[in-house]
């Protein structure tokens, strides 16, 4: 009898155990960065989980740094994301591996950039860490591809859809998604002010924009 009592009482302990919530990390350069301010993409993705009553299934923080390029995360990824436990980390970056070679004369080549990348993504899977990959959205927001560096996105972007195929991670594809949501709503063709501030970082559309993709995407 004790010994039958003994069991019922563990099993309505362990049905008592408050269930760990999924830690899903965002790792990227100041677009990840900034999305933890108010009207940042993480913070929104914060509030819809809690105002749908899953913050308790998981639990969402960045680890974006301004300026960094995919060897910046290669970097530091065990001490900003690996101390973290994630079960998911999406990775979002890019834009400065090609931006910078224009600002700064810096940036990294495209075949460096695959490879890191590349190393990155089995670093974290090896961890049995679910891998989520985006393609970078844009430096300008101009829809007929005469932005400077659309080129060079162009062919970064081909090749983390590639890296996405290659290792079996979602990928969430902002560099086709920005430019189809531009073309229905960028009629001036301007270079800035629909989903970004200044052509690269999100303004409130933007992030919105973005929130509601990764919602639909990690979240399901």
């Amino acid at each position: 009898m004790k010994k039958i009592l003994l069991l019922a009482g563990i099993i309505m302990l362990c049905s008592f155990q408050t269930k760990k919530p999924v830690k899903v990390v965002f790792f990227g350069d100041s677009i990840t960065e900034y999305g933890v301010q108010s009207t940042g993409f993480i913070t929104l993705v914060e509030q819809r989980l809690k105002a749908e009553k899953r913050d308790q299934d998981f639990e969402v923080t960045g680890a974006g740094i301004g300026g960094n390029k995919i060897y910046d995360l290669y970097l530091r990824y065990e001490d900003d994301v690996l101390t973290k436990d994630p079960g998911v980390v999406v990775i979002w970056v890019g834009v400065n591996d090609v931006w910078h070679k224009r600002l700064f004369g810096t940036g990294t080549d495209w075949d460096k950039f695959g490879r890191f990348y590349g190393a990155l993504i089995k670093k974290m899977q090896a961890k049995n860490i679910k891998v989520v990959i985006c393609t970078p959205a844009s430096v300008g927001e101009k829809t007929d591809y005469s932005n400077e560096l659309d080129g060079d996105l162009n062919k970064y972007s081909d090749i983390i859809r590639g890296l996405a195929k290659q290792y079996s991670c979602d990928l969430i594809d902002f560099r086709t998604l920005c430019h189809d949501y531009n073309v229905k709503n960028n009629p001036l063709n301007k270079s800035e002010g629909i989903l970004t501030k200044d052509g690269v970082h999100l303004n409130d559309v933007g992030n919105k924009f973005a929130a509601d993709l990764f919602y639909q995407n990690l979240f399901k």
